[in-house]
């Protein structure tokens, strides 16, 4: 796809038909926003991971709609050229059909958010509803973060027996009757995630789910290294930033503390 042009959600089943591949990369800020942007990435996602590597929240469960909101219209300002995709939070959606359609339309109105993404495949009536409202919603499956106390932890992989895997595969087609644009499939086993995207007329964007998807996506504190209470054994690391900036920061303390900063004229 052209870097100049602007990415939409029907652009991501052409993608997929023509056989390219799509990038998504959590973001969370203004200026990450922008590099997201500059970088040619397509879909900057805001996260409820946010919950953790920027607010330092327990888990995702206590992430609330003020926070998407805030970082989505953000990342809104700063990235013009990628989907913006706006993850609906713990509690938002799960009441009513109606509050679902309420909190998706408060948070595409507020933040600027062109998509909002929710998961599991429990809650088709209310995509319908959001779809229906004129949102684009994304689905999402395999480990879901929001069910943390469910599944009985957050890295567990999930569709590992026959089961498991029928039930996920069974809720993507689901998603993708229900009208969505596309759907996350998080740890699941390669050849599981490869059998859905090949199932599937819309894109799949895998994360922990094996090279065969139709996008990617990862947490962006991961791959540049500035969560450090864990990390997936199938992230790259692509850039130590923790490390850069804790150097960057030491060497100022270190030039106040002395007397080198700032540099007398």
């Amino acid at each position: 796809m052209d870097e100049r042009r602007k990415m939409t959600a029907p652009e991501l089943r052409a993608m997929k038909m023509r056989g390219e591949k799509i990038s998504m990369l959590t973001t969370y800020d203004y200026p990450m926003g922008q590099l997201v942007d500059q970088a040619g990435i397509d879909i900057a996602l805001i996260g409820d991971s946010l919950g953790r590597v920027v607010l330092g929240y327990k888990n995702e469960l206590q992430v609330t709609m003020e926070d998407i909101i805030s970082h989505a219209a953000a990342v809104a300002r700063g990235a013009k050229r990628a989907l913006v995709v706006a993850d609906l939070p713990f509690m938002s959606y799960q009441v009513s059909d109606e509050e679902a359609v309420r909190n998706a339309g408060r948070l595409v109105r507020e933040s600027g958010a062109e998509v909002v993404k929710l998961e599991g495949a429990a809650y088709l009536s209310a995509i319908r509803k959001i779809i229906a409202a004129g949102i684009p919603v994304m689905g999402h499956v395999g480990l879901t973060p929001q069910s943390v106390h469910q599944l009985g932890g957050v890295r567990k992989k999930v569709g590992k027996d026959a089961d498991s895997a029928a039930r996920v595969k069974s809720d993507a087609l689901d998603l993708q009757d229900a009208g969505v644009c596309g759907i996350v499939l998080e740890a699941i086993p390669a050849d599981l995630a490869a059998n859905i995207t090949n199932s599937l007329d819309i894109p799949t964007f895998g994360i922990g789910a094996g090279p065969d998807c139709d996008g990617q996506v990862v947490v962006m504190h991961d791959i540049l290294g500035l969560y450090r209470e864990f990390r997936p054994s199938f992230v790259k690391l692509y850039a130590d930033i923790w490390q850069a900036t804790l150097d960057a920061f030491s060497a100022y303390n270190s030039d106040v503390k002395e007397g080198r900063f700032p540099v007398r004229k």
